[in-house]
């Protein structure tokens, strides 16, 4: 599970070297916001031969590339695919005809590039009304990332910490990527130094059903990693589901109840993701 998906620049040679020890579950190396127009190539080059040359572990590896709207897009991919990359993320999708762009680049580059994922990132408001169609649009696609800053921006809000502007564009995105059956990853909280506000925003990003958060600071990491692992309860609560389903089994009872309610499919399908994410065993 991408629990923390880490924004790196990657025109950055300490922090390009060192993602892999930043705690996150994720790195995003970033060629598009983060690096200036004339500093485009030489962090595409670090980024390449930084994928190439570095040992990131377990963390998962993935390249921002340049927006679609620009040339530099493909010599991204073309670039970067030569390092051991696992994913890309695609800026400012808006509809099913950019993943089809990016997935005849990354066909074009034969082998080394067959289990490269993409991850539309969603931070318009044609992207949004557009997403559950994205998300089906190609077998390569396994997460969705939501960008809230550019999402505001284009539909006139005003960016808060509460984040009412922008429950429309969370919940759509969550609702979509069920649907598709990928991942949801939240946009970062921007405030570095505000760790409540960070809290406060990340169960309310796991209340609602995102599965991961994407951050902008690797102090970050420990506190999305920590909000969204399952609490002790939560952990509980699923084994007494799994262990009234098995038992059920056993007696050969078609309808199954915990504490007087009735265990559907739905609460059996939590409870096997909540165990999970604790690495442990479902039904």
């Amino acid at each position: 599970m991408r629990t923390t998906m880490l924004f790196a620049p990657g025109n950055n040679p300490a922090i390009v070297q060192n993602a892999g020890v930043l705690g996150a579950d994720s790195i995003i190396f970033d060629l598009e916001d983060a690096v200036a127009q004339q500093e485009k190539d030489s962090a595409r080059i670090l980024v390449r031969n930084a994928l190439i040359n570095i040992d990131y572990g377990n963390c998962e590896t993935t390249v921002r590339i340049n927006s679609l709207e620009y040339s530099e897009w493909e010599e991204d991919i073309k670039e970067i695919v030569k390092g051991k990359l696992d994913g890309i993320i695609v800026p400012k999708i808006e509809s099913v005809k950019g993943i089809k762009a990016v997935e005849k680049v990354l066909d074009k580059q034969g082998d080394i590039a067959r289990n490269i994922f993409i991850i539309p990132l969603i931070e318009t408001a044609l992207g949004i009304e557009n997403v559950f169609e994205i998300l089906n649009s190609s077998s390569r696609i396994k997460a969705v990332l939501f960008g809230a800053e550019d999402y505001t921006a284009d539909i006139g809000a005003k960016r808060t910490k509460k984040g009412v502007e922008i429950m429309y564009g969370r919940s759509r995105i969550v609702n979509a990527a069920t649907a598709a059956m990928v991942e949801a990853i939240d946009t970062p909280f921007t405030d570095i130094d505000d760790f409540e506000g960070l809290k406060e925003d990340v169960q309310f990003a796991k209340d609602i059903g995102f599965s991961g958060k994407a951050v902008i600071s690797p102090r970050h990491c420990s506190i999305v990693k920590e909000l969204f692992s399952p609490s002790q309860e939560e952990i509980d609560y699923a084994l007494k589901v799994i262990n009234a389903i098995q038992k059920a089994k056993e007696e050969g009872k078609g309808v199954v109840s915990l504490d007087g309610k009735m265990i559907d499919a739905p609460i059996v399908n939590r409870a096997n993701k909540v165990l999970k994410l604790s690495g442990l065993e479902g039904v």
